[in-house]
């Protein structure tokens, strides 16, 4: 058992200050650094090396459906707007091929612990296509069968109801992610996301009646005519549906790289002084309600998997976030699906012309990738132990990878320095600490570890960390 990691304190002028563009870290090295080399030869070998290991890691398969019926004008998801359903058995008729080129990689002995369904939207697919792919899942991968195994899946509760998401429940789905983002109407119609508070509770509740163990929600604090009194409302109607998690994200306003953002006008954005309220009465409200920040926008209750793994030291994270599974091999299904197999990265084509293209030919539909050097690896487990725990024991790790903690680290350590000035991080012989200072801006001070940045490549590449 470590020391329970301090609240975050919410300091505006200090976030205010360091409210920059960085990455989420999801993965180090982070998606732009993916080369177009890694193909799909590289792609079969790192799986057959992972299989040699001495104890093969057990399987997380990450399914991506990219169909949605109505455009968010926030949205920046790879998705495919369409009210047509016959494009669903299409795409299922190609993910059925992807399954069976790949499945057969991978020893069977290896257990799917988890599975994710993301997008776009999973719901899109009805409760019969929806059986047909797990079971087409099931025959060619080993699905465990332990009490912890974790079959999650996002729902837009604009096109689910109660008989649905009980269906869901019958498949074996034992976790429920809810897109809710503002439920104050003039926000949603501004970002084109007409939902109400009973269509929510309806998922919410029928999740619970149907065997799933775990509820969450996401909510967007930046979002177009927000204001501080609206979004403190629906951080109260959020609060009466009782989510086991809540993640409270900023909205990155991209409109060159996301075309339907172009439907929102700038004018109408929060200016920064009221984002960074919006983003405060979340942590106010949401603590004073009982959930305790995990980190990364992250919000659970306190009797929470991720908060008791946190405790424990053993929280891990991956392209879904925050997980207990963190140490699973992830097999990515679907356009644009995200894998990481070994010491490697590999994304799906991003596009359906070239996803089906691939599969039509026989071969799997790997874009592109990454191999991780020995470097990589040094810094995503350090970037994973502070966006985890906050703290970094420098002669453990140092044992553990062969070096000298302050020596490796000596250029990150002057970037750090900066921000053990303003009270974030303590930097000493020991140990690299996060603050409850510097709890919020864990972006950043990950950032100081990062061997890709500069300032030309934040700036046009990721999301501002506030």
């Amino acid at each position: 058992m470590i020391t329970p990691i301090e609240p975050p304190d919410f300091d505006p002028a200090l976030i205010a200050r360091y409210d920059v563009a960085g990455p989420r870290y999801t993965s180090y090295p982070t998606a732009p650094q993916f080369k177009t080399d890694f193909d799909e030869t590289v792609l079969r070998s790192v799986i057959r090396a992972s299989n040699e290991e001495p104890i093969p890691r057990p399987l997380s398969l990450y399914v991506h459906v990219p169909f949605c019926m109505s455009p968010c004008f926030y949205c920046g998801c790879n998705r495919i707007i369409t009210r047509d359903h016959s494009q669903a058995d299409r795409y299922l008729e190609r993910l059925y091929r992807e399954i069976e080129l790949i499945a057969p990689l991978f020893d069977r002995d290896r257990p799917v612990r988890q599975l994710h369904f993301g997008g776009g939207t999973p719901n899109f697919l009805d409760i019969r296509q929806m059986g047909e792919l797990l079971e087409s899942l099931a025959r060619h991968f080993s699905f465990s069968r332990a009490a912890d195994r974790e079959f999650g899946i996002e729902i837009d509760p604009r096109f689910a109801d109660g008989a649905y998401v009980h269906g869901l429940g019958e498949l074996g789905f034992n976790r429920i992610s809810v897109g809710i983002q503002d439920f104050d109407p003039a926000v949603q119609e501004a970002v084109n996301r007409i939902q109400s508070f009973e269509q929510t509770r309806e998922v919410l509740d029928a999740a619970r009646k149907s065997w799933f163990r775990s509820t969450s929600v996401d909510l967007i604090y930046g979002l177009p005519l927000q204001t501080v009194d609206g979004f403190s409302r629906t951080l109260e109607q959020v609060v009466s549906l009782d989510p086991d998690r809540v993640a409270v994200y900023g909205y990155a306003h991209l409109p060159e790289m996301f075309k339907a953002q172009r439907q929102i006008a700038a004018a109408d954005l929060p200016d920064a002084a009221t984002r960074l309220a919006l983003f405060g009465r979340a942590v106010a409200q949401l603590s004073a309600a009982g959930y305790v920040y995990v980190g990364m926008d992250h919000f659970a209750k306190a009797t929470d998997e991720l908060v008791l793994a946190q405790r424990a030291g053993t929280l891990q994270r991956n392209f879904q976030g925050y997980s207990t599974h963190g140490h699973c091999d992830i097999v990515g299904l679907g356009v644009s699906a995200i894998g990481r197999i070994g010491d490697s990265y590999s994304q799906n084509a991003r596009d359906l012309m070239g996803y089906y293209g691939a599969l039509d030919a026989g071969r799997l539909p790997v874009a592109r990738g990454l191999e991780l050097d020995e470097d990589d690896l040094i810094r995503r487990e350090l970037i994973g132990e502070l966006m985890c725990h906050g703290v970094v024991d420098k002669q453990q790790f140092g044992a553990r990878h062969r070096l000298l903690f302050d020596e490796y680290f000596a250029r990150a350590r002057e970037r750090l320095a900066p921000l053990v000035a303003d009270g974030l991080v303590e930097d000493d012989a020991r140990e690299v600490r996060v603050t409850s200072r510097g709890r919020l801006l864990l972006r950043i001070i990950a950032m100081c570890f990062d061997a890709y940045l500069d300032d030309k490549a934040q700036a046009a590449r990721y999301s501002r960390v506030i």
